[in-house]
């Protein structure tokens, strides 16, 4: 083993959303036995020296006892986790010509390192090697757990390794990555069905007006209901995820580390229902250095559900204000400011007051405390909630009797209402009724003045605002979607205007 000498490998760090390939430059030289690893990485970087060091060893293999220098580059984008490990890793050995360098150039590696030379699972590996293959990269190694992930990204070689000799000996072109993963695949959760809901067919009309144009709404009712048990049915009607859409919402995920084993690529709208004592990091993504994906974007292109929406801070509902407007959210940290997409379609549920009976005529709250309850839901914020619903109790007859629609039914016409809107907006890149931007509406879409009078008459009286009457014909769309129509009537613009009723009367 030669003692001094230089290698160099290549991995991929992820900055919140955005990747960019990583330079690992390793130099074995004279001086004082050591080893340092610069390039602004973070804590978990440096332990990374003792994972190499042992790593190195417990894989027969010689760590050299010279002063080992290890540069991550560009050296000012900050640099966390423990995905460089076996590239720090290999760099080294390739200095020390314990390994052929001959498919590094076009090689990223990723994955981290355990004492014993095994390769962990690491998050984010589907973005990391989309961004690898946009620079030219060809071959990819990760660790055996990252495996059926990393095989989304087509065109990339991707091979699977257990540990740190099974990737010296690929180098050396005496072993053969796996290419499959040996581990137990997870059974995907089962969406619970429409048809077990009970009653509640105002409550259901709305949720598929939204699940047709991604509308947000709040229902409110006395508990027990069925709010929640609507709320958590919405994904069985949506249709499924695009293929852009698929590989997009599975890379948060990724990021995130909440992909199923065994089934990585999410295929169906995520639905994500955070507990009501949840707070704005949590909600909308934190940690430390840079942030990390919050509910918001763990639920993009899906349905995020606040129940007990009442119960939460009026501060923390007010802070999906922006993401609700943009469809991404913005979060600065010490290390940045994290970029994630977030276009989610919100769902609330709340009951109309603290005590909560099962019949309002039972409730023990003055006016004041009622108004108070509903007060944290601001005005901005519901200026935003296309549908609001009142949800009563059902009948006995309705509870006992009730032959409610599948899921399967009511997801048939929701796909052919989005289909309807994605060849009207396709040539502007929506995908949905709830994307299209108020000033297109007003301007290259516009409606004839008599359909357009409701709002009009809403508008003078001050019952709306201009974003309630954008997101109103928004709403229009959607219903004339639904009934199969070229574009909405005046019926459908009255109708969409008293889904917007802040008592959800219609």
């Amino acid at each position: 083993m030669r003692q001094t000498g230089f290698g160099r490998t290549h991995s991929v760090g992820l900055n919140a959303f955005a990747a960019q390939p990583i330079e690992i430059q390793a130099n074995s030289g004279q001086g004082l036995p050591g080893f340092t690893i610069s390039g602004l990485i973070d804590a978990s970087l440096r332990e990374a020296r003792d994972r190499v060091r042992s790593a190195i060893t417990n894989s027969e293999l010689s760590f050299p006892e010279t002063k080992v220098t290890v540069s991550l580059a560009p050296a000012d984008l900050p640099k966390a986790g423990a995905t460089f490990d076996l590239g720090i890793a290999l760099a080294i050995l390739v200095a020390t010509e314990q390994v052929s360098g001959a498919r590094l150039p076009h090689t990223v590696f990723l994955g981290e390192l355990a004492l014993d030379g095994r390769l962990r699972p690491v998050r984010g590996v589907l973005p990391a090697l989309v961004q690898a293959r946009a620079c030219g990269f060809t071959h990819a190694v990760v660790p055996m757990g990252n495996v059926t992930e990393a095989a989304l990204v087509t065109d990339l070689e991707v091979g699977g390794a257990h540990g740190l000799p099974e990737v010296t000996r690929w180098l050396d072109g005496d072993h053969v990555l796996d290419t499959v993963a040996d581990q137990e695949a997870i059974a995907r959760p089962e969406i619970p069905d429409m048809a077990d809901v009970a009653g509640q067919a105002e409550a259901r009309h709305a949720l598929e007006i939204a699940a047709a144009g991604a509308h947000h709404v709040l229902m409110t009712g006395p508990p027990g209901i069925g709010k929640t048990m609507l709320a958590r049915r919405l994904p069985g009607i949506l249709p499924p995820l695009g293929t852009e859409e698929s590989l997009e919402v599975t890379a948060i995920h990724s990021i995130a580390g909440t992909l199923r084993a065994g089934h990585p690529l999410i295929t169906e709208a995520p639905f994500i229902a955070p507990h009501h004592s949840t707070s704005v990091t949590a909600l909308l993504g934190g940690g430390t250095g840079l942030a990390r994906p919050g509910a918001v974007s763990r639920a993009h292109r899906g349905v995020l559900f606040l129940d007990e929406c009442a119960e939460m801070g009026a501060k923390v509902l007010d802070s999906l204000r922006q993401p609700l407007e943009e469809g991404e959210v913005r979060v600065s940290r010490r290390d940045g400011v994290a970029t994630y997409p977030a276009r989610f379609q919100l769902i609330m549920a709340a009951n109309p007051c603290p005590c909560a009976p099962a019949h309002d005529v039972d409730c023990v709250c003055s006016s004041v405390t009622r108004r108070r309850y509903l007060g944290k839901l601001s005005g901005p914020l519901m200026d935003r909630v296309d549908i609001r619903v009142r949800m009563d109790p059902p009948g006995n007859t309705a509870l006992m009797n009730s032959t409610a629609e599948a899921s399967s039914d009511i997801r048939a016409r929701v796909a052919q209402a989005r289909a309807a809107a994605v060849d009207r907006w396709r040539e502007h890149g929506w995908l949905t009724n709830a994307e299209v931007p108020g000033s297109a509406l007003r301007q290259r879409f516009r409606l004839p003045t008599q359909t357009l009078r409701p709002v009009e008459l809403f508008l003078r009286d001050g019952r709306v605002t201009a974003r309630g009457a954008d997101r109103a014909i928004r709403l229009a769309w959607t219903l004339s979607d639904l009934k199969g129509t070229d574009r909405p009537t005046e019926t459908e613009i009255a109708e969409a205007l008293l889904y917007r009723d802040r008592g959800g009367q219609r």
